[in-house]
C-alpha cells in the first residue's frame, strides 16, 4: 500500500535529497510505516533518515550538508512546535543563502474518525494554530501546503526549483495528517519524477554596458579595491576572482566572511574583518574604485578608525556593487551600500568576472607594477603578523591567547592532514570571528565555512552535517570524505549548540569531529556592544558575571558533557594556563583522524 507520505520519499528521493534530518511526532505515522515498508520490500529507505533529538540541531545539520555538497538536503519536523523548535536555524539558513526543504506534519482536520488519520490525542487539538507557516514564513523563499496526493510531485520540485534559484534559501512545504495518509493509485506513484522542466534559473550575467563601465573603471583607478563575503560559496568564482586579481593587482578585502572568499596565499589578498571599529583596512579610504562583490556589509559607514577618520570610502570614489541573488537588500529593513553605488548588478559573480576578464580590459592597468609590489608587501606583512601572534608566550599562570591555540590548532592540523583539501574548518567563534578566520585560513577554496547568519548554536550539528555531506560528495584529497571537520566555537554557542543531542548524533552516525571550545567564562560579544555604544559608561569596568553575560564562577564541563552525550565515545581534554597545548591538539587531532572518535579541546582564556 501506498501513500502520500509514500509519494512524497519517493519524490525527495527522485529530484535528488540523498538526507532527511528528521525529528518525528504524532503527525508522521504514514512516514514511519512507509518507511518499514521500504525496508521490507527493498532492504532500505530511498532517503537516509538521520534521526535528530532536538530541530535546530536538525537543520543546522541540514544546512552543513548542504553547504558541503551543494545539494538541498530535508528537514521533518512536527507540527507547530516543531518548526518553532527549529529557532534560529531557520534565520541562518536564510541568511546564508542554502538550500534546505523542511516539511512539517499539521494536525489533523477531523474529529470523528471520518479519515484515517483523524484527531485520536489530546496534543491534536492544542496543536492545532490558525497559522502554522507564518511562524517562519519571512525566512522562507516559498511556503505550500499539500492538500492532495496528486500534487505532490509538482510541490516538491517547484519547492526545490526555488531554493536552489538566487537566491536560495529554504523552503517549507506542510500538510494535514489526513492528507499523508491517503492511498495512492501504484501508477501515480510510479510516474517518473525529475527537475526536467522545472530548472533552476540560470545565473545571469552583467549587461554589455556594466562591463564596458566596470571594466574601463578598474582598468583606469589608481587604487582600486576588491571587497567580498561570501563569493567562496561557488568555489568557481573564486579562481576567476583570483584571476582578475592578479591580472590587474587588485587587491582583495573580505569582510564578515562565511565561505572561504580567497586562498590564503594570493599575493594580493591583505585581510579580514568583521568590522569592529578601527578593523578595516586603510586602503578603502583611499580607494578610487571599489568593487563589492556579494557582501552583505563591506563597511560601517558610521565607524572611524584610532585616527578619527571615517572607514569608508571617499565621496569621490566610484563605486559597483555585484550580487547574484538580492543586491538591494531587500529582505533588510535598512542598507547603506546601494545609496552610493554608480551601479548596482545582479548577476553571478562568476559568470560576471569571466566576463570582465573576456573584456580586453584586464591587460594594461593603470599603476600595475607599483600597485603589484605594494599589496604584495601588505600580503606579506599579513602573514608575518598572524605567524608572530601565534608564537608569543604567555606569563606564568595566563591563560593562552587565541592565537596562540590556533597556532597549536593550526600546525597539529597540517602535520596529521597535510593536504589543505582534507580539512574543513566551521567557524562559530562569535568574538574570535575574526581571528580564527586569519589564523586558519586555509589555502584552499571551500576550506571553512560558518552559518551565513547570527543565530548561535549552528556548529556543533554542523559537523555532523559536514561530515556526512563530505563522504556524500566525495570531499578530501582521496575523494571519499574529509580526513578532519574542525568546528571552532565559543562556551556560549557550544551550549546554544544543544551538545547533548549533536554529540549524540555523532555516536549514532560515526560523523566523528574536533571540537575546540575557546572559554572566555560567558558572553564576550554583548559585553563589546555595550562597549561599543558606552565604552566610558559604569559596565566599562564591570565583571561580565555582573553584567550577566558570564557564566562563573561554576562554570559547565564541557568536555564532560560530549563525553556523556557519546556514552563515552568522544575524547576530551581541558587545557588551561600552562598546560600542554600543542600537545593536547596534536593528540586531538589523531584521534579523530586515526580512531575516528569526535575529540573536543576545551580552551581556558582570559575571562570576561
Amino acid at each position: 500500500m501506498y501513500t502520500t507520505s509514500s509519494l512524497f520519499l519517493h519524490t525527495l528521493a527522485q529530484v535528488g535529497i540523498t538526507h532527511a534530518f528528521v525529528n518525528w511526532g504524532s503527525d508522521h505515522p504514514a512516514f514511519l510505516e512507509d518507511l518499514e515498508r521500504q525496508r521490507v520490500d527493498h532492504g532500505d529507505t530511498v532517503v537516509e533518515i538521520i534521526t535528530c533529538p532536538n530541530e535546530m540541531v536538525a537543520m543546522s545539520a541540514a544546512q552543513a550538508f548542504a553547504q558541503v555538497t551543494g545539494r538541498p538536503a530535508a528537514v521533518i519536523i512536527h507540527v507547530d512546535v516543531g518548526t518553532q523548535a527549529l529557532a534560529g536555524a531557520v534565520h541562518n539558513a536564510c541568511r546564508g543563502k542554502v538550500p534546505v526543504l523542511v516539511f512539517a506534519g499539521a494536525s489533523p482536520f477531523t474529529v470523528d474518525g471520518e479519515l484515517k488519520g483523524s484527531r485520536n490525542e489530546w496534543i491534536h487539538w492544542n496543536q492545532d494554530v490558525p497559522d502554522q507557516p507564518a511562524i517562519v514564513r519571512q525566512y522562507m523563499r516559498f511556503t505550500a501546503q499539500i492538500n492532495a496526493p496528486e500534487n505532490v510531485p509538482q510541490l516538491v520540485r517547484r519547492a526545490i526549483q526555488i531554493a536552489t534559484s538566487e537566491p536560495k534559501g529554504p523552503v517549507y512545504l506542510w500538510a494535514r495528517r489526513e492528507v499523508m495518509e491517503v492511498e495512492v493509485d501504484e501508477a501515480l506513484f510510479n510516474t517518473p519524477a525529475s527537475l526536467y522542466r522545472w530548472p533552476s534559473i540560470e545565473p545571469t550575467g552583467l549587461s554589455p554596458s556594466a562591463v564596458n563601465v566596470i571594466g574601463d573603471a578598474l582598468s583606469h583607478a589608481i587604487n582600486p579595491l576588491i571587497i567580498t563575503s561570501h563569493i567562496g560559496r561557488n568555489p568557481a568564482a573564486v579562481g576567476a576572482l583570483e584571476m582578475l586579481s592578479r591580472l590587474m593587482a587588485i587587491p582583495i578585502y573580505v569582510t564578515c566572511p562565511s565561505a572561504t572568499n580567497i586562498t590564503l596565499s594570493h599575493p594580493f589578498f591583505v585581510g579580514v574583518s568583521f568590522l569592529a571599529a578601527g578593523t578595516h583596512t586603510p586602503l578603502l579610504s583611499m580607494a578610487d574604485v571599489v568593487l563589492v562583490i556579494d557582501s552583505e556589509v563591506p563597511w560601517i559607514p558610521m565607524n572611524k578608525d584610532k585616527q578619527g577618520n571615517f572607514e569608508r570610502p571617499s565621496d569621490d570614489a566610484r563605486i559597483f556593487v555585484l550580487d547574484s541573488g538580492d543586491p538591494l537588500r531587500e529582505t533588510i529593513g535598512m542598507e547603506h551600500v546601494g545609496g552610493v553605488a554608480e551601479l548596482v548588478c545582479r548577476a553571478s559573480a562568476e559568470t560576471a568576472l569571466f566576463q570582465l576578464l573576456n573584456s580586453g580590459r584586464t591587460g594594461a592597468a593603470t599603476g600595475f607594477y607599483a600597485r603589484s609590489k605594494s599589496t604584495q608587501a601588505v600580503h606579506d606583512a599579513f602573514i608575518a603578523d598572524l605567524r608572530r601572534a601565534e608564537t608569543l608566550t604567555s606569563e606564568p599562570n595566563v591563560p593562552y591567547a587565541p592565537s596562540r591555540i590556533f597556532g597549536a590548532l593550526r600546525m597539529a592540523v597540517e602535520n596529521k592532514v597535510p593536504h589543505p583539501a582534507s580539512t574543513l574548518y566551521l567557524n562559530e567563534s562569535i568574538s574570535n570571528y575574526p581571528l580564527t578566520w586569519s589564523h586558519l585560513h586555509p589555502d584552499a577554496t571551500g576550506g571553512m565555512l560558518s552559518s551565513g547568519g547570527s543565530s548561535l548554536g549552528w556548529g556543533l550539528g554542523a559537523g555532523v552535517g559536514a561530515v556526512l555531506g563530505g563522504v556524500n560528495a566525495g570531499k578530501g584529497a582521496g575523494k571519499l570524505g574529509y580526513e578532519l571537520v574542525v568546528s571552532i566555537v565559543g562556551d556560549g554557542t557550544f551550549l546554544f549548540g544543544v551538545p547533548g543531542s549533536a554529540f549524540w548524533m555523532a555516536r549514532r552516525y560515526e560523523t566523528p569531529f574536533l571540537t575546540v571550545v575557546l572559554n572566555n567564562g560567558g558572553w564576550k560579544s554583548p559585553k563589546l556592544s555595550m562597549l561599543g555604544v558606552h565604552p566610558e559608561g559604569h559596565g566599562s569596568k564591570a565583571t561580565g558575571s555582573r553584567l550577566s553575560v558570564g557564566f562563573g564562577p561554576d562554570m559547565p564541563d564541557y568536555v564532560g558533557i560530549a563525553v556523556a552525550a557519546t556514552g563515552g565515545w568522544a575524547w576530551g581534554k581541558r587545557v588551561s594556563a600552562g598546560d600542554p597545548l600543542e600537545e593536547t591538539m596534536a593528540e586531538a587531532v589523531r584521534i579523530v583522524v586515526e580512531e575516528r572518535r569526535c575529540a573536543i579541546v576545551e580552551c581556558v582564556l582570559e575571562c570576561i
